[in-house]
């Protein structure tokens, strides 16, 4: 029996992606840092996260957040690894990182460099945004009576839960480098991605596009974060958001 462990594995991806990794035969260890028993910080990593990584074949790397801290886990997480004789390292980055000058594309670029320098087997797969994450930004500017989009910026959503399909298939692989990107099935404009919330929910609202300036927001413009070229997702923002609604009625 193999043992795989997700960093992250509580998060909106690594919940899906333990999930998918439990119906094969193979044991699934789950970290996050109020998990137990495998609740571990990887920034300060230490002997918790050495016992985490004991005995583990395969480390799905899920763990990150845009408010700091994400190479120090990884190195963390490597040195670990190494020590422990971790076999494969996959890990899930953004499509753009090496395009869009964006403080935390930034940072995942530098961490996946980390995982392709580490002499451990290596998987890396970029993806485009989740429909989760456009979700909560649109929320967030729903909240004012006049929603301010950036001008100009497009985007292509996709359901996390193909993105874990595809994370659990690559870690149930060998090491294989830089796999082929994923994208959503549609290019959108955020304009009307922002219509199509509103419509969902029911809210009235005045939508403005306003140029911004700044080299990442002209890389967004130009579409570095977007992969046409892999549009492979099959689920629209739509069937996102009804399902959402439909969970909310059902009170789960």
């Amino acid at each position: 029996m193999t043992t795989t462990l997700v960093t992250g594995g509580t998060g909106t991806l690594g919940r899906h992606v333990s999930e998918r990794l439990r119906t094969g035969a193979q044991e699934v260890r789950v970290l996050s840092r109020h998990s137990r028993p495998y609740a571990v910080d990887l920034r300060r990593g230490g002997g918790a996260l050495n016992t985490a990584v004991t005995g583990v074949d395969t480390i799905v790397h899920c763990a990150s957040t845009p408010r700091g801290g994400d190479e120090a886990a990884a190195k963390n997480l490597v040195a670990a690894a190494r020590r422990a004789g971790v076999g494969h390292v996959v890990y899930i980055s953004i499509v753009g990182v090496d395009q869009v000058p964006f403080g935390y594309y930034r940072t995942k670029f530098a961490v996946e460099r980390l995982i392709e320098e580490s002499g451990l087997g290596w998987t890396v797969l970029r993806t485009t945004q989740f429909h989760d994450l456009v979700l909560t930004l649109l929320q967030a500017l729903g909240k004012s009576p006049v929603m301010l989009l950036p001008a100009r910026v497009k985007d292509q959503p996709i359901a996390v839960t193909e993105v874990a399909d595809r994370l659990a298939e690559l870690a149930r692989g060998g090491p294989a480098g830089r796999v082929a990107d994923m994208g959503g099935p549609e290019v959108r404009t955020l304009e009307s991605l922002a219509r199509s919330y509103l419509e969902a929910t029911g809210r009235r609202r005045a939508v403005v596009k306003v140029p911004l300036r700044g080299a990442a927001y002209r890389a967004f413009r130009a579409g570095g974060h977007l992969a046409p070229e892999h549009a492979v997702g099959k689920g629209t923002f739509e069937e996102f958001l009804a399902a959402r609604a439909e969970h909310v009625r059902a009170g789960k």
